[in-house]
């Protein structure tokens, strides 16, 4: 498909318009950070897989976070937030005004179903409470069987500790917010756009690659990058031998190489709690918005979906997120843009301009005498 043909922004297909006449269905994560456990299985199970160099070690002093952000080096971040109970009132009373804008309606307190929120989103200290436990209750769509090392009484603690939570209306007095992070395979990708080489393509699947032996290092990927996803990979202080791909442009390709045999990103197939979740984008938005519903239904109004509006700068995202609170806490920005939207906008004003240039100067030699 031909440059003036293919969509700057808004909702459409990536893959048609990269020039795939027949793609399979464009694939996505879903991120459920209400049952992520912080366990880091997704990003071990990325470098395992991907290659990719250890970076960022020793001690941050950012809670359990050793790696910081994503980068060139990290695919998969799992980011540990915490909050006390004045950030888990805001985040919930910023998600009330977000159901007042059309969001599913919260049921009465009194019909609040008795399958808690608890661990990954609440703990209450002096019920010495562990973090990271996955919602529980049987019959729903993220209980999980527990495993042979699972302590039992814990998850008895943390389920009567959130129930008595939810029933007096308290409200937990720490939490951790727990969410891995990951490139978000834009509809609109800005670091594909603004590529001079051509490094960066656009797959099948509608997700971003880079090509390695392609790549020139020049970097404008990474500016252009509305998330800071992207980056060029640096040698680690003090590493005195060469790391694979140094100063090249590295991110999560969503592992396209087990996808061409049908297989699932390293991640999501490492992530014990189905925290990371991979299928068709359209199916993974659907579950986000059921997810979002059931968290409502059970009092919980901070739940909201990010990366599933088709009509945002990005054109949405093939990554989407479940999250417990404002983007901008989980170092998200509230309302990405890709900038080659504006292209359209940027050609008319500039053919304006050169078109009134020409007119002046053409009026300046007709008026003048003979």
């Amino acid at each position: 498909m031909g440059f003036w043909r293919t969509q700057l922004s808004g909702p459409t297909d990536p893959a048609r318009d990269a020039g795939w006449e027949d793609p399979p269905p464009r694939k996505g994560f879903f991120t459920d950070t209400s049952i992520c456990i912080g366990c880091k299985a997704c990003e071990v199970a990325c470098k395992e897989w991907n290659g990719i160099p250890m970076d960022r070690l020793g001690m941050t002093g950012d809670s359990y976070d050793n790696t910081v952000s994503l980068g060139a080096s990290t695919w998969r971040h799992v980011a540990f937030i915490e909050q006390t109970t004045e950030g888990v009132e805001k985040a919930r009373e910023s998600g009330k005004r977000l159901v007042d804008l059309g969001m599913p309606s919260i049921r009465p307190s009194e019909r609040l179903g008795t399958e808690p929120l608890v661990g990954a989103t609440a703990m209450r200290t002096q019920d010495a409470v562990p973090a990271g436990l996955p919602l529980g209750g049987p019959g729903t769509a993220a209980s999980l069987e527990a495993g042979p090392e699972t302590d039992l009484s814990d998850v008895d603690a943390a389920q009567r500790a959130a129930e008595e939570a939810l029933a007096t209306g308290t409200l937990p007095n720490f939490r951790w917010l727990i969410a891995s992070d990951v490139c978000k395979h834009c509809t609109h990708a800005a670091c594909l756009d603004v590529c001079p080489t051509g490094s960066l393509f656009r797959t099948e699947f509608g997700t971003v690659v880079v090509q390695d032996e392609v790549c020139n290092g020049c970097g404008y990927c990474v500016a252009a990058c509305p998330f800071g996803v992207i980056e060029r990979r640096d040698r680690p202080e003090g590493e005195k031998k060469a790391v694979k791909n140094e100063g090249i442009a590295q991110k999560c390709t969503l592992c396209y190489d087990r996808l061409g045999v049908d297989q699932k990103p390293a991640c999501a197939q490492a992530c014990p709690t189905t925290s990371i979740q991979f299928g068709d984008l359209d199916e993974m938005r659907r579950r986000a918005s059921e997810r979002a519903k059931t968290l409502h239904a059970k009092g919980y109004t901070e739940a909201r979906v990010y990366g599933a509006d088709q009509n945002d700068g990005v054109g949405g995202t093939g990554s989407v997120f479940l999250l417990l609170d404002e983007p901008e806490v989980y170092g998200l920005p509230p309302d990405p843009v890709v900038t080659t939207a504006d292209l359209p906008d940027i050609f008319r004003k500039a053919g304006f301009a050169g078109l009134t240039m020409l007119a002046g100067a053409a009026a300046c030699f007709i008026g003048r005498r003979p």
